[in-house]
């Protein structure tokens, strides 16, 4: 019967050829708990399915998972449309008159890898999300150098369907930043949901603490404050900590859904992936980020199990 299940399984998997939740899986089973498919997709599909291909890697724990891809992340042709549950990404954009100093220091080879967006990548990121579902984009505090570029980012957004939902600062603890005009430590967290936002937040008042609202699974804090790694440990110039990638996915996201992250970096939104039971997509175009990634991660590579 073991046997069985497993091949009914790959063969869901390889009809679908991309990244599946568990619930979306199980749902192909409805003569087995979800349970049951969770435990053999982790015991029994890991030892079977191809290998990774050049490029990509796979990682997992009891109840998430990491996909790590040497690619470009603006480039998600290879999903289908309204798959993907949500984004989360900091990309890094040109500016090369604030890029500079220990906040965000972009070196050869970084330099090389900055852009600006374009209406066709929002038009990407709409296609890609669920109706309901978030993206949700690291931006740099605004100043003089680019208030015009953070504008053009929301209208672009907007153009796509990509509706601004919140704007959340992120306080990067007690360090400070004596650069520019004025001293900085944060960053700007923003949130766009794609058409009417999904229903993640339970209604205390009603429902008997079962009925859910439209929006984030709790209110969003004023700001969120984390102390980021101090330069020496630092893997990433732009690395954000796993704490804040923690709570942005309790807050937009179900254990067993799909995120991704176009421009990787330290790694770090798939350790927290990992801890809270979500899938990650990692997009990294640089291979040398690409192999510290592999080594953060400090568990075997496995075969592809979606």
């Amino acid at each position: 019967m073991k046997e069985i299940l497993a091949n009914r399984i790959a063969e869901v998997l390889k009809r679908n050829a991309r990244p599946m939740h568990i619930k979306e899986i199980a749902a192909h089973f409805p003569d087995k708990p979800e349970s049951t498919v969770r435990g053999r997709l982790y015991r029994e599909l890991k030892t079977r399915c191809e290998r990774v291909s050049r490029g990509v890697y796979c990682f997992t724990t009891e109840d998430g998972a990491a996909l790590v891809v040497e690619g470009n992340g603006r480039d998600l042709s290879t999903f289908a449309d309204n798959s993907i549950d949500a984004i989360v990404t900091d990309h890094a954009y040109e500016d090369k008159a604030s890029n500079v100093g220990t906040n965000r220091n972009f070196v050869k080879p970084y330099e090389q890898t900055t852009f600006r967006y374009e209406l066709e990548d929002f038009k990407e990121k709409a296609r890609v999300l669920k109706p309901g579902g978030f993206l949700v984009e690291f931006l740099p505090a605004e100043n003089e150098n680019n208030y015009d570029y953070l504008y053009q980012i929301k209208c672009l957004a907007n153009e796509c369907g990509l509706l601004y939902y919140a704007k959340v600062p992120w306080k990067k603890g007690v360090r400070i930043w004596n650069t520019g005009r004025k001293s900085k430590n944060t960053e700007d967290i923003m949130f766009f949901v794609k058409g009417k936002a999904r229903s993640l937040r339970l209604d205390k008042q009603r429902g008997n603490g079962t009925r859910l609202m439209s929006g984030t699974a709790y209110l969003l804090p004023t700001e969120f404050i984390f102390q980021p790694a101090s330069p020496q440990h630092k893997v990433h110039q732009a690395e954000k900590p796993i704490e804040l990638y923690e709570a942005i996915l309790h807050a937009i996201t179900l254990p067993g859904e799909v995120v991704i992250d176009q421009g990787a970096g330290s790694g770090n939104l798939g350790i927290a992936a990992m801890r809270t039971g979500r899938i990650a997509v990692l997009f990294e175009i640089l291979k040398e980020n690409v192999e510290k990634i592999k080594d953060r991660f400090k568990i075997p590579e496995l075969p592809l199990v979606f």
